[in-house]
């Protein structure tokens, strides 16, 4: 069986070595076995398992979620409905976030429009709006 260092793990997946033992204090990666010299062997197994958790990043998972997928995927007892709920929960969050940001831009571009670009930064519309009490991103 090949086994990795951390360093090699680490360029092979593409991540910080501190990533890697990030991992595996918050449990997303079990503790890997150890050489005769006290140094950590990771299985190529591991190249799959943060193959996973970046990927699932890459959609807006976060490391708590990411975790509980992991489980789904080696606990016999759920089905693909649990997954599928936690996607459809992540879809929920992704569409409110657009709608934030959509939001977010439109009280930006009104902003900028009422800024001529020049005078005294004192007379700002941009800081004088962020300083009202009656504005809002709404």
């Amino acid at each position: 069986m090949e086994f990795l260092s951390k360093s090699q793990l680490a360029r092979r997946v593409n991540v910080n070595s501190e990533t890697i033992r990030y991992y595996e204090r918050r449990g997303l990666i079990p503790k890997p076995k150890r050489n005769t010299s006290g140094y950590r062997q990771y299985s190529v197994d591991y190249v799959a398992r943060i193959q996973f958790i970046k990927r699932a990043q890459a959609l807006g998972f976060t490391l708590n979620e990411i975790k509980e997928l992991l489980f789904l995927r080696v606990d016999s007892e759920n089905s693909c409905d649990h997954v599928r709920e936690k996607a459809e929960i992540k879809i929920a969050e992704i569409e409110k976030k657009i709608k934030d940001l959509v939001k977010m831009k439109s009280a930006l571009q009104t902003l900028t429009a009422a800024c001529l670009g020049s005078g005294p930064s004192g007379e700002c519309p941009i800081l004088e709006a962020l300083e009202s009490e009656g504005f809002s991103v709404e």
